[in-house]
């Protein structure tokens, strides 16, 4: 009986025992932690981009308009012409990006949406399909603004040293030098669309300075700016979409193929196309030293600055329809004038 009776209570209690351990706390699972936002990356090949393209402002709007003999006008023509029209415009887009990215409203906009690696790979594509994506991030209007306001500022100044050269070539034609015949014209003409062939570099400094400042390293100055409601201009949705890239760590050299689409804008390339040919055409029939200066002034120099406040979005200058007087066609006028009128018929004469 006492047998009888353990083996018939072994079971109950074994499946009491497997409930009581089933039952018991399990230890709890612990989440790995999201995986950290990518680091802000652009390629150095586009800080390149834009060093260059602030060599060549910084170079074009330092000529002096105080002309003394026709090799100091023959250097400032150089100076001028020395860019590539597609390689600024690119360069003008990079610049634009680096100065998004000093923005911290915008950088914060487009970093809240970087950690999760299939939103970000989702954003990268509406990015390159549509750059006017990058508009609806946080902050992209204060960094439009600081857009708008360094590329418009910078093409102010060209704008404003290439009239003050293009007052110039009025201005020496009181001088005897200033009448004499260029040297060598054709050679002068070649030597220019030679230089406006050939790539542009940046400066090192200014280089090292921007890669630093697109990073985050060292921000520079970008001054308090009011918001600026779109609609943008294409060249300035251009340089949000790149900084955006930027920050989601999708525009360094390993997408540079992809990103270099973002930096072509067909717009401004050629409207400052137009522009040198314009200044080649000049050239192709100024003669004294003062006509270069002219042609200097106003397609190497005001052209490309109107071409670049356009895309900036902001208003073009006025310039008011020029109509000589007879003073001034007593000196001598430069190549670029109002069209001359046929002349006149004599009358015929009577027999």
């Amino acid at each position: 009986m006492p047998i009888r009776f353990q083996a018939r209570h072994a079971l109950p209690v074994a499946v009491a025992l497997a409930v009581l351990t089933a039952c018991a706390e399990q230890p709890k699972t612990i989440a790995p932690p999201p995986p950290p936002a990518p680091s802000v990356m652009l390629s150095p090949q586009l800080v390149e981009m834009a060093s260059a393209y602030r060599r060549y402002l910084g170079a074009a709007t330092s000529i002096a308009p105080a002309f003394t003999d026709g090799a100091g006008v023959a250097g400032a023509l150089r100076q001028g012409a020395t860019y590539e029209p597609q390689q600024l415009t690119k360069g003008a887009i990079a610049y634009g990006a680096i100065v998004a990215l000093q923005d911290p409203a915008f950088v914060a906009g487009v970093r809240a949406y970087a950690r999760d690696p299939a939103q970000r790979r989702q954003i990268v594509h509406e990015l390159l399909k549509d750059p006017a994506y990058a508009v609806g991030f946080a902050g992209s209007q204060t960094a439009a603004s600081h857009v708008i306001a360094a590329l418009g500022g910078d093409a102010q100044r060209l704008y404003d040293a290439g009239k003050q050269v293009k007052q110039a070539a009025y201005d020496i034609q009181k001088q005897p030098w200033s009448r004499g015949e260029v040297a060598g014209r054709d050679a002068r003409l070649a030597g220019a669309k030679s230089l406006s062939a050939a790539a542009m570099s940046g400066d090192a400094n200014e280089t090292a300075r921007l890669q630093h400042a697109s990073t985050g390293g060292s921000p520079f100055d970008a001054a308090a700016a009011q918001a600026a409601a779109p609609p943008y201009t294409p060249t300035v949705i251009r340089s949000l979409a790149l900084a955006a890239l930027a920050v989601l760590g999708e525009a360094g050299d390993a997408n540079l193929e992809t990103v270099m689409g973002l930096v072509a804008e067909p717009n401004i390339g050629s409207c400052m196309n137009f522009s040198k040919l314009n200044l080649y055409q000049c050239l192709a029939v100024a003669r004294p030293h003062y006509e270069d200066v002219f042609c200097l002034g106003q397609h190497a120099m005001m052209d490309t600055g109107r071409c670049m406040i356009r895309a900036a979005g902001l208003p073009e200058p006025h310039e008011p329809r020029f109509v000589p007087d007879a003073s001034s066609i007593a000196r001598g006028m430069p190549a670029k004038k109002a069209p001359a009128k046929a002349p006149a018929k004599k009358p015929a004469k009577k027999s």
